[in-house]
């Protein structure tokens, strides 16, 4: 539990310092002049935080004392690193296509949902089962969340003024990828524990991604080049960028470790509770007022992890008396009473 805890602060630390470098990257005005330019070049962007975090990975890797084994793992695995390197860099541009469509709120609500995708992809593309209360913890904390987002008092409007069906496709399109690249991120860590940890997948998710979308720039878009002449123009945009993709990979390295200990399950829990935990310490901090709806909201999730928590403590007990009884043996009469002697 204590080293659960410790990855939810490092995702929440490393995530909310992220957005905050993400949003001056693309909101700040760079330049003096009458007009100040704004950096519009996100699949550069992603390719920056890209290259970064796969050369943390590889720091982590050689600093753990493990090697990358190029030679002794399976070719299929490395199949499988390029079909997760190539769902999570296809799924970014349904989610901004999307809003040009859709309203801003419309989207967080969509993306407070991801359990669903998630474990709708494990259990349609690979089989996999759950116990029963696992559903009803998604149910929960999916309800939960929307709730949470729907009563959220909005003060202005991003993108799109009004929701279309195509927009709306739009999102759940890009719902699905993820839910996809986190279903087969899973099957990966089943299927090859022996050669994979979350840093090897890190490592070759994030390089394999670097090498899709370096081909993309330079053969199919000239956003390379006019990236560019803005870092040219405007050298300070430079320390932002790589301070965006600095952040994001340290972020990354709870993200795997989370993902190889506890599954995508757990991990997206982590991830789509996020600003509600956040918005939770806000109210606390500065006295903010939620509603009746966002604080059923709360109470749903609450409920979702304390049920959880209840059934893994109850799993957890009733293994340890199955180990402590198969050493002990059905047979054991360590703890009776001494037989009467006889004359």
């Amino acid at each position: 539990m204590l080293k659960f805890t410790f990855c939810v602060i490092g995702i929440y630390t490393c995530f909310l310092t992220w957005g905050v470098v993400q949003e001056r990257v693309s909101t700040t005005p760079y330049g003096d002049g009458a007009k100040p330019a704004k950096f519009r070049f996100f699949i550069v962007l992603n390719l920056v935080q890209s290259v970064i975090a796969a050369v943390v990975a590889l720091i982590y890797i050689k600093g753990s004392g493990r090697q990358l084994n190029l030679t002794s793992s399976p070719r299929a695995l490395y199949a499988k690193y390029a079909q997760v390197a190539l769902l999570n860099c296809t799924g970014s541009p349904f989610g901004y296509a999307a809003l040009k469509h859709i309203d801003y709120p419309t989207m967080i609500l969509g993306k407070s949902c991801k359990l669903v995708p998630v474990m709708l992809m494990n259990v349609v593309v690979y089989r996999r089962h759950f116990p029963l209360y696992k559903y009803v913890c998604v149910a929960l904390v999916t309800t939960g969340v929307s709730m949470f987002m729907l009563y959220q008092t909005v003060e202005h409007t991003k993108g799109a003024a009004a929701n279309s069906l195509w927009g709306l496709f739009l999102l759940a399109t890009n719902l699905a990828i993820d839910g996809l690249t986190n279903a087969t991120q899973d099957q990966i860590f089943h299927a090859y524990s022996r050669h994979v940890s979350g840093q090897h997948m890190m490592f070759f998710m994030n390089a394999i991604g670097a090498v899709f979308m370096a081909v993309y720039l330079l053969v199919g878009s000239d956003e390379l080049g006019q990236a560019y002449a803005f870092f040219t123009l405007y050298p300070a945009v430079i320390r932002d960028v790589l301070l965006f993709g600095l952040c994001g990979a340290l972020g990354q390295c709870f993200i795997f470790y989370t993902l190889q200990e506890y599954g995508s399950l757990r991990l997206v829990t982590v991830t789509v509770t996020r600003k509600l935990f956040t918005m939770l310490l806000s109210v606390f901090w500065f006295n903010h007022a939620l509603s009746l709806g966002q604080w059923s909201g709360v109470a749903m999730v609450f409920s979702a992890i304390g049920i959880e928590a209840y059934i893994k403590k109850a799993e957890s007990t009733r293994i340890k008396n199955d180990m402590k009884a198969a050493v002990n043996g059905p047979g054991d009469l360590s703890h009776s009473k001494p037989a009467a002697k006889t004359a």
